[in-house]
């Protein structure tokens, strides 16, 4: 079915969290743009069940869909695979977010209404009227350190450049050439973001209050600091090299 706004939603044992969460963004679109919208569910084979608990809402829920895929193939190649599936049923804005309700449905009207004016819109924790509740003193300095570190290495203004709560234009997505997109983890949201830029599109921050998870376990990890580190240094340097050959 197309629509015009979709919001894909990628998932990895989160039984407990994907009925609640499908529920509270169903709700909230029906509010801010009924008839509009579907919800997509891209789910790597949860082994907790996850996909199957999906089947089931979707045949309660008309507005929700769900993706399965073979095996946990990481956060990037899931939103790839979501956006693909978006931009094939008509979708004009793609909206990203996490499964956990760290991303808060009701900063949905913000995002969508931001996209007004912005092809691309970030829910971001540091800029002003941002925040972070729950996290740990570790958390929070990989966190922001990591979005520091890019934003100095890419030379770019964005504040929060690994969130994971966007909305984006379909032109952007058109754009940035999906099947290139090489990095995973976090450094996806730092890679779309960049390339965006990189391709002369307006992007926008609304600042959000991100509150860590109170079930399931979170995905985060030492390596997927070290991925940053090591792979935010060779965006910058594919950047220059295509400057230098458009030359």
């Amino acid at each position: 079915m197309n629509a015009r706004i979709w919001l894909v939603i990628p998932t990895y044992n989160e039984a407990e969290n994907v009925a609640p969460v499908v529920r509270a963004v169903a709700a909230e679109m029906a509010r801010i743009a009924p008839g509009e919208h579907r919800i997509l569910i891209v789910d790597d084979n949860s082994p907790d069940g996850t996909g199957r608990l999906a089947d089931e809402l979707a045949l309660e829920l008309p507005v929700l869909e769900v993706l399965h895929r073979s095996d946990k193939g990481g956060l990037g190649r899931a939103y790839i695979a979501g956006f693909q599936h978006a931009l094939a049923g008509g979708a004009e804005l793609v909206v990203e977010m996490d499964a956990d309700f760290s991303h808060d449905p009701r900063y949905l009207q913000e995002l969508i209404a931001a996209a007004d004016d912005a092809d691309l819109v970030l829910g971001s924790r540091y800029v002003p009227g941002g925040a972070v509740r729950n996290w740990s003193l570790m958390r929070k300095l990989i966190s922001r350190g990591g979005s520091t570190y890019a934003r100095l290495v890419l030379g770019i203004k964005v504040r929060d450049l690994t969130g994971g709560f966007k909305c984006i234009r379909r032109n952007v997505l058109e754009a940035i050439d999906l099947d290139t997109l090489r990095a995973d983890g976090y450094v996806f949201q730092i890679e779309v973001t960049y390339r965006a830029i990189s391709a002369g599109f307006k992007v926008t921050e609304v600042p959000i209050l991100f509150v860590d998870r109170t079930t399931g376990s979170s995905k985060m990890s030492g390596m997927i600091a070290i991925e940053a580190m090591l792979l935010v240094p060779r965006l910058r340097r594919q950047r220059t090299r295509q400057l230098t050959r458009s030359r």
